[in-house]
Parts: structure tokens; C-alpha cells; sequence
């Protein structure tokens, strides 16, 4: 009889930050979805408080979409037109991207996700895509992107969907480029030689097919046995 209550392997719990607005924090579903989806129990986290202890009670962590970073935290100047995300949300998630890390859990950031990552490995941001010169591709319709050979997504030319302005410019510390935009942006990242840690500019949270349920199975899978 006590084998039929016997609980299988525990779904690894899955960090998701929250931006703020106003007196709320907010997040929007399909990131909780596509994390359900693919097995996980996602834990969602305010952007308020010390980075200590979080990295702890996680077993990977979803940075997701949101506004422009600070370029202070890339050390330049404002020089274009942004919307800035709340700077104590992109301190926090520093902090704890430097947890993590030090942790060795897996790691995925998804569009500002991906560039927070970036800016916290010492990586720098065009601050406006347009206002850099890189006009061959609108940046924020669907395109196409190339992925390489090299890393844990299936290579070759894939279309993906796309609203953003800003992009790396350069690369973050131990960070390989995984995918690229017909203009040559840097539309994904990777890190080798670490469980899982990969950024992607394009929004997989609002598909549920191919690449996109595909690149979460892999991030929920690479959490399992936290």
C-alpha cells in the first residue's frame, strides 16, 4: 500500500524576477506557462530585498523580458531615448546572476533577460539599434536568426519573433555567440563548459511549439536534481 502514495523525483523549482509597477509587482503568465509546460514549479520573485539566499532556494532562474537597462550599469552615459527598468530590479538580478553562477544552477534570460546577463559578465549594449547604424533587419518584427552549430539549440536558420531595440555589443565575460541576425546583431548566447546558461533576444515565452518549447524543455530538464 505504501508504494501506490510513494512521490516521484521532485519538479525543479524555477526562479522567475518580477519587475514593479507601482504598488504592484507584476509578471506576465506565459513566462509561469511555458515553465509549467516543460515540468517545472516556478517560484516567482519580487524585485525588492538582498540577492542573498535566493540562488539558494532555486533551482534555475528565469530572468525574463522588460525595459532598458541603465547604461550606468554598463558605465555610459544616457544617450538616446529609453525606458528605464527600476534600478533596484536590475541590481538585484546582478547580484543574483552572480549567485547562480557561483552555484553552477542553470541560468536562461530572455530578451532584457538576456542583456542583464551580459551587462553582469561585463558586457556592453547598443543602447538604441537604430541610432547604431544596424538598419538592415527591424528589430522589432519576426526575422530570421542562424544558429550555430556549437551550442544545446537546434542549428541552422530559424524564424523568430522579435520586438526589441537594444542588443549586445559586446560580449560578457565566458560568453560564446550562439545565434545571429541577418545584420549580425548577437540574437543568443551561451556559456560552455556550465550546465545550461544561455540568453536569446527573441520571446519563446509567447510560442509553445518548435524552438521555443524546445529551448525551455532543455532549461527545465538541466534544473532537475537541484
Amino acid at each position: 500500500m505504501a508504494d501506490k502514495y510513494r512521490r516521484g523525483p521532485r519538479p525543479p523549482t524555477i526562479g522567475i524576477t518580477m519587475d514593479a509597477e507601482g504598488e504592484f509587482f507584476r509578471l506576465r503568465r506565459q513566462y509561469v506557462e511555458a515553465v509549467r509546460k516543460a515540468g517545472g514549479i516556478p517560484l516567482l520573485i519580487p524585485c525588492a530585498g538582498a540577492a542573498e539566499g535566493l540562488a539558494d532556494a532555486v533551482d534555475g532562474l528565469l530572468i525574463p523580458g522588460g525595459d532598458d537597462i541603465a547604461p550606468k550599469f554598463y558605465g555610459e552615459p544616457v544617450r538616446t531615448k529609453i525606458r528605464l527598468a527600476p534600478e533596484e530590479k536590475t541590481d538585484l538580478e546582478i547580484n543574483l546572476i552572480h549567485e547562480i553562477i557561483k552555484l553552477r544552477k542553470p541560468l536562461l534570460g530572455i530578451c532584457y533577460g538576456m542583456q542583464v546577463i551580459n551587462v553582469a559578465l561585463g558586457g556592453r549594449l547598443y543602447q538604441d539599434i537604430k541610432a547604431a547604424g544596424k538598419r538592415a533587419v527591424d528589430h522589432r518584427k519576426d526575422h530570421e536568426v542562424d544558429i550555430k552549430e556549437v551550442g544545446p539549440l537546434p542549428p541552422g536558420v530559424h524564424t523568430i519573433n522579435s520586438s526589441h531595440h537594444q542588443a549586445v555589443k559586446t560580449l560578457g565575460a565566458g560568453l560564446d555567440v550562439l545565434a545571429t541576425s541577418p545584420d549580425g546583431l548577437i540574437e543568443a548566447f551561451w556559456m560552455k563548459d556550465y550546465p545550461f546558461l544561455v540568453g536569446v533576444q527573441w520571446h519563446p515565452e509567447r510560442l509553445s511549439i518548435g524552438l521555443s518549447s524546445e529551448l525551455f524543455g532543455l532549461f527545465v530538464r538541466a534544473s532537475h536534481g537541484g
